[in-house]
């Protein structure tokens, strides 16, 4: 077990007077953990994680416990939560987003893949749903290719902040919330670029129809 390994583990003199002497003060402190993450990804150190471990996998595991998975799943997925966060750390970025964000967003992935094996574990491979689709038509590609080319031109002519926002949206599936967190900019400018640019961006597109 992953838990274990890193309890037993004993690392830097620095970690431990941390402990000892701010630890109940920092337990909670998003820059304390930030830098846990980053000394994961930097030099590989354990110390680091067990002290992640210990705070977020119970957390992680109530999380998922909460989204309806039984105790011994839930157990098993907050495992894999926290060896991604071990592999994945030097993909964390302070700026972009909190440790907690970050990890329960890998949460939140694992459960929507558990869940999409799950449901492909019980479904009729047979079932015509699962065939594959007709080719298109040659007048449905072209016409397809264009309308493409079209959303592409209108979206370059939009003012950076709101072809970004866009972007994030619609290209990184991220919520308005996600994409004010990701980018520190508050929430109301947030929707307000992106109702600028979906009139800018209709009113080009059925001018052209």
């Amino acid at each position: 077990m992953i838990y274990s390994a890193a309890q037993r583990h004993r690392g830097p003199a620095r970690l431990a007077a941390f402990d000892q002497q701010t630890a109940p003060s920092l337990e909670a402190s998003a820059e304390v953990f930030a830098e846990l993450v980053e000394r994961i990804a930097a030099h590989g150190d354990r110390q680091a994680f067990s002290r992640l471990f210990a705070h977020y996998a119970p957390r992680v595991k109530g999380y998922l416990l909460r989204l309806g998975l039984d105790g011994g799943r839930a157990e098993e997925l907050s495992q894999e939560v926290m060896v991604a966060v071990w592999r994945k750390a030097a993909t964390f970025d302070r700026a972009q987003a909190s440790v907690a964000t970050w990890i329960f967003r890998i949460a939140r992935n694992r459960r929507i893949d558990a869940f999409r094996r799950d449901q492909r574990a019980e479904l009729d491979t047979e079932d015509p749903i699962w065939r594959p689709e007709a080719e298109p038509a040659a007048d449905d590609r072209i016409e397809a290719s264009q309308r493409e080319a079209r959303v592409r031109e209108a979206l370059a002519e939009l003012p950076e902040d709101q072809r970004e926002a866009v972007r994030r949206a619609f290209y990184e599936e991220l919520s308005h919330s996600e994409i004010a967190e990701r980018t520190g900019v508050a929430l109301g400018t947030v929707k307000s670029r992106l109702r600028l640019a979906f009139v800018k961006l209709r009113t080009r597109l059925e001018g052209e129809a």
